[in-house]
């Protein structure tokens, strides 16, 4: 028999691997290991999720955790082990940040409005406690069972114990109270002073009232140090039947207005802090409609508009440029000019910003000491030439990458198509104009089109060189404000953050940007056919 038939025949009567081998390759047992991994995280998050009653993020969990195990242990589904990955990622990075911050954006979140009524309701009534009149201080113990803590008090003179949590009032229990301390309680832990002492402990003791009865008005226990408790009462008093509040002192009452979500009287005053609540569009409307937010809103779009288009504009003409300079092999050490040229590129940008921020600087800037003669020019004061200075600014840190990109298509660019238009008589700028930067173009418009969307929300150069100012007259937004550095002063660095307003700024964020680049990427086609 020949050797290629010896063969033939080996293979032939070699054995098929079954399923049982293939699950015992250490691959398997890798793949699974990791499955194991990804469920448990996954039946812990489901488990919190349905702890906090959080019923969508539980329904979530649910779909991916069963699609993750059909996909990675199903035969069928090998394409989908490469896309899932990341398909979980986009869903929970980019879909579910996006359409969270559309839901804020339809509602009062923010501070004074960042919780459920329940809580605003409790933490009025916690800011409005006071001492009993005459309230004994009484010997008590920190206590636990599987609802959360609870506060036990005892008679100094009958030993009776009384406990109860955060959501029981006080009522009798058996127990243990000897030598002014209480050491036992029926159903429940009696902690230690080194448990109260644990840092997130304290904090939950701290934040402990226990009411004396299911009427609220009746006051409540509260303890300083664990081992004592005294009676509060509180100067508003509420009715749950009318939702209302009512000042003790002054008699005025504040009724519930969900609209707005706060307790408000007679004159719209509110009480803070307050609840979070659908207000539809009304976050839209302010943008464009309230006072004191229309206009410095309408200027700093108009202004992202055209600090992005100019920038853009500005850095691609000068990279084109200076691309078509160092592209000229006549020119002599062009690599080491054109390595010089991408310096500002390799810096470190908000490094690069905070130097130019001293340069500037009115009163000791290099810029106005040594280049004016000491001449006290308001770079970043005035708000022209603080507008001026962002560009000029933006133009040192961006000509560099467009210098790159221009070359890279310059030099890719076939020398055939320069050499007939030569033959043809056309000048040099001729054939910039109508030949190389119609090519140049049809390489690099998504590239602008990325840069344009990239300073479209260029935070970090707003903030780093002036904050976004100089501001309004009292206001926190200023006239070098973009939309995005705009955005982080109304919920972050603002006194009084607005997340609902900040993230209907986001969302017109979103659509601005996605609407340039669809025509933008629109045009492109237009291009392509050059």
């Amino acid at each position: 028999m020949s050797e290629p038939a010896k063969a033939t025949e080996n293979k032939k009567a070699r054995p098929k691997a079954s399923h049982a081998s293939e699950v015992t390759r250490p691959g398997f047992f890798a793949k699974l290991i990791l499955m194991m991994l990804i469920d448990a995280l996954g039946l812990y998050g489901m488990f919190t999720a349905y702890m906090v009653e959080s019923w969508a993020v539980l329904a979530v969990l649910v779909v991916l955790l069963l699609a993750l195990n059909w996909v990675y242990f199903s035969k069928r589904m090998i394409p989908a082990k490469y896309l899932v990955p990341g398909m979980v990622f986009l869903l929970i990075y980019q879909v579910f940040v996006m359409g969270y911050t559309g839901y804020v954006s339809f509602t009062n979140y923010g501070n004074g409005h960042n919780s459920t009524k329940e809580d605003a309701l409790h933490s009025i009534l916690i800011a409005a406690e006071e001492r009993a009149p005459g309230a004994e201080t009484m010997p008590a113990a920190v206590v636990e069972d599987a609802s959360g803590y609870g506060l036990a008090i005892a008679d100094r003179e009958t030993g009776a114990i009384q406990v109860g949590t955060e959501h029981t009032p006080m009522h009798d229990v058996d127990g243990a109270y000897a030598a002014g301390m209480i050491t036992e309680v029926a159903g429940y832990k009696v902690l230690t002073i080194a448990d109260i002492l644990k840092p997130d402990v304290q904090t939950e003791v701290a934040k402990l009232r226990v009411q004396v009865s299911q009427d609220v008005n009746d006051g409540s226990y509260k303890t300083d140090d664990g081992t004592s408790a005294y009676e509060v009462k509180y100067n508003k008093t509420y009715d749950a039947a009318a939702d209302t509040l009512t000042d003790v002192e002054t008699g005025v009452v504040y009724t519930a207005n969900d609209k707005i979500g706060a307790y408000v009287d007679a004159d719209g005053n509110a009480i803070d802090p307050g609840w979070r609540v659908f207000v539809g569009f009304d976050n839209y409307r302010n943008m464009f409609t309230r006072g004191d937010l229309a206009g410095p809103f309408l200027k700093a779009l108009v202004w992202s508009f055209v600090f992005a288009a100019v920038s853009v504009l500005s850095t691609f003409a000068l990279g084109l440029i200076l691309g078509l300079v160092f592209s000229d092999k006549r020119i002599k050490g062009r690599k080491i000019y054109q390595s010089l040229m991408i310096l500002p590129y390799a810096f470190p940008a908000f490094l690069a910003t905070l130097v130019w921020k001293g340069m500037l600087n009115e009163e000791f800037g290099f810029v106005n000491n040594v280049f004016l003669g000491g001449t006290k020019v308001p770079w970043l004061d005035d708000p022209l030439l603080a507008k001026v200075s962002i560009l000029g600014v933006n133009l040192w840190l961006g000509f560099p990458y467009m210098f790159l990109v221009c070359l890279g298509a310059l030099q890719s660019l076939p020398s055939d198509v320069e050499e007939a238009a030569k033959i043809d008589g056309a000048s040099g700028l001729r054939t910039v104009w109508s030949i190389k930067l119609p090519l140049v173009l049809q390489s690099t418009v998504p590239l602008l089109i990325a840069s344009f969307a990239f300073n479209f929300n260029n935070f970090s150069l707003i903030y780093m060189l002036t904050k976004g100012g100089p501001n309004y007259p009292g206001m926190d937004v200023g006239q070098t404000d973009i939309l995005i550095s705009m955005v982080y002063k109304i919920a972050i660095d603002s006194g009084s953050a607005d997340y609902g307003l900040a993230s209907a700024m986001s969302i017109i964020i979103f659509i601005v940007v996605g609407v340039i680049a669809w025509l933008g990427f629109r045009q492109t086609k237009t291009l392509e056919e050059l």
